[in-house]
């Protein structure tokens, strides 16, 4: 239980709630320990009677039924209260326990998605998503049922065995001993069979997790398994990896199958015993019937504590299996940290000095001593072939990644010393992969300050050439996107990712070939807005057209991670190099339409 002791922390934090269930738990069973101690001081005073029943004259035996009577009903009174209390403190262990359980699950819940958030892009590449949300729901549900029930009723399985093992030594040390042989077997088969169930339970996870992975990667992908005609196969892969995942839960079930009848069949014995033994005993007046019947409600009172060690035993297994996952997860460290907390405007001021970059999951290396600057209010436009470096450029400038080697640096400032919060918060940043969340469109375009007026969402719709768009659809801007933005066209949700940015007022523009999708009219009506109404302002466009459109101050051409080329339109048309190639390509296609 090594990883579930991490759990301890919550403990402490819900400290009354767990002293208080623990009171309630030990309330409940006292006074159900009280109620086979009346049953047997009712059945043997009842054979007391019906011996002294035998000696009396008929005419006192109307007397004595009116008064075994009353005897009875008071005994009757007696156990219902203690039945009724019992019950009450049942509720309140519910009370404390289970609502601490969901209070921690709550707690864990938000832990795990903070810490994520801290992560950065190498943990997130090198990991499915659907093995990170098995985290989140599946195991952190298994972990509260360990803080639940599992602990509920594991306290109530040791205060219970204590105060019946108690109450039974009173009656007849003898007897009890008889009845308590089955125990050390009981202890080694739960031993074994525990260890059999975490090792099978942690293969069902990581199982559960590739069934995740495998389901969020095909409806992300529905699009494209549908375009090749692949339902099929997907369909055959999923089912495999469903029966591997029915497999293993099978595996698992059989080990609990054979573990609960051993129990009962223990259970049993001790009936048996103390039936045996306890009639041997009778026999030779060493005890009562009541006895008896007072040891036979012990062990069924046991019955339920000893048969749920098997599933307490599950239960606890199966969360400490989930549990590692869980601290595999927080123990993570994020690879960039931010320490300054000031919050400062930016002059866009940017320096790339000897910047070399090597992805850590795959080796590739990006950039190869990169070194440029960018003044402020700079228009400069960044290109290059397909994987030359371009998008790391802009991810190091919003700090996604650090640099291998060299130095980014932001104001004369080394990026690692900025706030990262407020340098990203600075940065009107539009990535290549363009996301938007399953909300409305209006909401989508607040997100970049959400207290923006609906006025300014419309003219933001408008600096990026989307209002029209957005108003042809038949709720306009409180159209709610699918999951993705996959309701939209590409170009348009590009569009709606500029307007999301450009609402920020941002210091920096960054788009990063976010107008691959619209066509020449509409990019050069963006492109005048970001002239006219972001002067003074950084704008750095990557892109993969060649062309004058917004009067770029200057324009690099990276290949292979370094500088290939760096100058204005006409100065690069005449070095003749990659940039000249493709604005000649350009020129053809244009034409030829």
């Amino acid at each position: 239980m090594k990883h579930l002791l991490t759990l301890n922390r919550f403990f402490v934090k819900y400290k009354w709630h767990l002293i208080l269930g623990i009171v309630f738990v030990t309330a409940s069973n006292y006074f159900a320990i009280l109620i086979p101690k009346q049953i047997q001081k009712a059945l043997d005073l009842v054979q007391v009677k019906i011996l002294e029943y035998k000696n009396l004259a008929v005419a006192d035996q109307d007397g004595f039924y009116s008064n075994l009577g009353n005897i009875l009903i008071h005994f009757a009174l007696i156990i219902t209260g203690l039945a009724i209390v019992k019950g009450l403190m049942m509720f309140f262990m519910r009370q404390t326990i289970i609502v601490m359980s969901r209070y921690i699950e709550f707690d864990l819940r938000n832990e795990i998605i903070e810490h994520i958030q801290l992560l950065d892009q190498t943990y997130m590449r090198g990991h499915q998503t659907g093995d990170i949300m098995a985290r989140v729901t599946e195991d952190v549900s298994k972990v509260r049922e360990y803080l639940g029930p599992g602990l509920l009723y594991g306290i109530n399985l040791v205060t219970l065995f204590a105060m019946t093992i108690y109450a039974m030594l009173k009656v007849d040390v003898t007897l009890t001993i008889y009845t308590l042989i089955p125990l050390p077997i009981l202890s080694v088969s739960i031993y074994y069979v525990s260890k059999l169930i975490n090792k099978k339970s942690l293969l069902i996870k990581q199982q559960l997790s590739t069934l995740n992975s495998r389901a969020q990667e095909t409806y992300s992908g529905i699009r494209v398994v549908k375009s090749y005609v692949k339902e099929e196969p997907f369909s055959d892969h999923f089912s495999d990896e469903c029966e591997e995942y029915k497999i293993r839960s099978l595996s698992l079930a059989r080990v609990e199958a054979y573990f609960q009848p051993l129990m009962a069949l223990l259970i049993s014995m001790s009936t048996l015993l103390v039936v045996f033994v306890g009639g041997y005993q009778y026999y030779n007046h060493s005890l009562t019937a009541g006895n008896i019947a007072e040891f036979i409600l012990y062990v069924n009172m046991l019955t339920w504590p000893v048969t749920s060690i098997g599933w307490i035993a599950s239960i606890v297994q199966q969360a400490e299996a989930s549990q590692s996952r869980i601290n595999h997860l927080l123990l993570e460290k994020p690879g960039i940290i931010s320490t300054n907390k000031e919050v400062y405007e930016l002059q866009g001021d940017i320096e790339f000095k000897n910047v070399s970059f090597v992805y850590a999951n795959t080796g590739i290396k990006a950039l190869d001593n990169l070194s440029f600057k960018i003044r402020k209010g700079e228009r400069i436009a960044i290109m290059g072939r397909t994987a030359s470096g371009k998008s790391t450029i802009a991810e190091l400038m919003v700090r996604m990644f650090d640099a291998t080697e060299g130095a980014v640096l932001i104001d004369d400032i080394n990026i690692r010393d900025h706030n990262m919060s407020n340098l990203r918060d600075k940065v009107g940043y539009v990535p290549q992969d363009v996301f938007l969340f399953s909300d409305t469109i209006a909401n989508n375009i607040k997100f970049g300050r959400p207290e923006s007026s609906m006025k300014e969402v419309i003219s933001y719709a408008e600096y990026a050439s989307v209002r029209k768009d957005i108003e042809s659809l038949p709720q306009g801007f409180d159209t709610t996107v699918g999951e993705r933005g996959v309701t939209l066209s590409g170009g348009q949700k590009q569009r709606v990712s500029i307007a999301r940015a450009l609402i920020k007022n941002p210091d920096i523009v960054l788009l990063d070939d976010a107008l691959s999708a619209v066509d020449t009219t509409t990019e050069q009506r963006i492109l005048s807005y970001l002239e006219q109404e972001l002067s003074g302002k950084t704008a750095i466009i990557i892109t993969h057209r060649a062309g004058n459109q917004l009067n770029f101050d200057r324009i690099l051409v990276i290949d292979n991670g370094r500088l290939a080329e760096e100058g204005t339109h006409d100065e690069l048309l005449l070095n003749a190099g990659f940039y000249a190639q493709v604005n000649e390509q350009q020129q053809l296609q244009q034409s030829e339409t």
